[in-house]
């Protein structure tokens, strides 16, 4: 391992490698344990979920490599699935009929703390681009709203 990086945990109730780190905590809603999987460098684990009792029926089954890689492979697909999550929240699409030609309208919006910023963007069938305006990111994308726009000659909504 590299000096960024951790040294490798194999612990019963704590695992982790050069990304993930795997801790066994005690389940507060009731009698049993559950597992929390951390992005290494996060301060929010990335997936909480039950963890199985050992066979005294006291204490949690210990952390071992198998279990490790299936917690890594299940965490990876949340964050996955909640990065696409999000694109989809901040990047909308839609494709429209004007002037008999098929005109794909895309509305990103990029988050900031300072202030969302919103962009408006019209592209052809050949994927070139016909016009980009900046816009509110509280702009409603739509059918009527890209025609709208179009038929203003790509004029910076109001």
């Amino acid at each position: 391992m590299t000096q960024d990086t951790q040294d490798p945990i194999h612990e019963s109730r704590v695992w982790s490698d050069a990304q993930w780190t795997a801790r066994v905590i005690k389940n507060d809603d009731d009698d049993g344990w559950a597992v929390a999987m951390y992005l290494n460098g996060e301060a929010e684990p990335a997936l909480v979920g039950p963890w199985t009792m050992g066979r005294d029926k006291k204490n949690p089954k210990p952390l071992d490599t198998a279990a490790f890689n299936t917690l890594v492979k299940t965490a990876k697909e949340v964050v996955r699935r909640s990065e696409q999550q999000r694109h989809a929240e901040l990047n909308r699409n839609i494709t429209v009929a004007f002037d008999g030609r098929r005109i794909r309208v895309e509305l990103a919006i990029v988050p900031d703390d300072e202030g969302a910023t919103a962009t408006l963007r019209a592209v052809d069938e050949f994927d070139e681009e016909l016009a980009r305006v900046p816009v509110p990111p509280t702009f409603k994308l739509n059918v009527d709203s890209a025609q709208a726009w179009m038929a203003s000659g790509f004029e910076r909504p109001r």
